[in-house]
């Protein structure tokens, strides 16, 4: 059987003249290194993308982190740092994405941005400056530091007991984790089960209540360097495994 097909929504960049689809390298090699699965772009055509089309062929979804931040006016909220970038053709093609891909209960893997999105597409609200929350720390990276610092581990997680993340990771309690987001849920959205906190408070991964599979979102880069990760490569796995067990299932369905 053929590998699973994990759908990767690009983000739309204007690069000189033109405007691209794209998606960082590191994610897509984690899927394919990591989960064992061949991505494959979703350019970001929002109301013009045919989702059901791409949803018939697709095993997964998974959802990257990228610059921009999600449209504070999705969660009935000005803008507060309009200087800050946008991508309103990814939000009008992920977001639907979301509600579309959980419905037919496919498997679904969200990082940093997405992890954002999803709790968005759900009804939640998010901090447009964690920083400046009071009680907060900064999540922010340096960035004039060299990459590897940038991603290298910074803060603490604690793990719910018995949780779906400390389920996949053997049982572990807390971890490390590297933090490169100046945005964070505010509202957790109606149906997530809070998954892991930062030591302030902040929601650091979430699984949804009522999907039938595999459905985590996390804040941090599981995917930076993802094969060197022991624990990267057990939540990259274990959604690698969930995509060939409902690409399996489907295979069953059509007989």
């Amino acid at each position: 059987m053929r590998r699973p097909i994990v759908l990767v929504p690009a983000c739309q960049r204007q690069l000189g003249s033109h405007a691209w689809h794209m998606a960082q390298d590191k994610y897509l090699h984690a899927v394919l290194r990591g989960a064992g699965c061949m991505p494959l772009l979703l350019p970001a055509l929002g109301a013009d993308a045919d989702l059901e089309a791409a949803l018939h062929v697709a095993d997964g979804v998974m959802l990257t982190g990228s610059a921009s931040n999600v449209d504070a006016r999705l969660y009935g909220e000005d803008i507060l740092h309009p200087d800050l970038p946008q991508d309103p053709a990814r939000d009008a093609t992920t977001l639907p994405l979301i509600r579309a891909a959980l419905a037919r209960q496919l498997p679904l893997l969200a990082i940093c941005r997405g992890f954002q999105e999803v709790n968005v597409a759900l009804g939640g609200s998010l901090h447009q400056a964690v920083h400046a929350v009071p009680g907060m720390q900064d999540h922010r990276e340096n960035v004039l530091d060299p990459l590897n610092r940038q991603y290298a581990p910074s803060h603490r997680i604690k793990l719910m007991p018995d949780g779906l993340l400390s389920r996949l990771l053997g049982g572990e309690s807390e971890m490390m984790i590297n933090s490169l987001h100046g945005q964070g849920v505010a509202r957790l959205a109606d149906g997530l089960l809070v998954e892991a906190l930062a030591d302030d408070g902040l929601v650091e991964a979430y699984s949804v209540a009522s999907a039938a599979g595999f459905t985590l979102a996390v804040q941090w880069h599981p995917e930076w360097q993802v094969e060197d990760n022991p624990q990267s490569m057990r939540l990259f796995g274990a959604f690698g495994q969930a995509c060939r067990d409902y690409q399996e299932q489907q295979h069953r369905q059509k007989g």
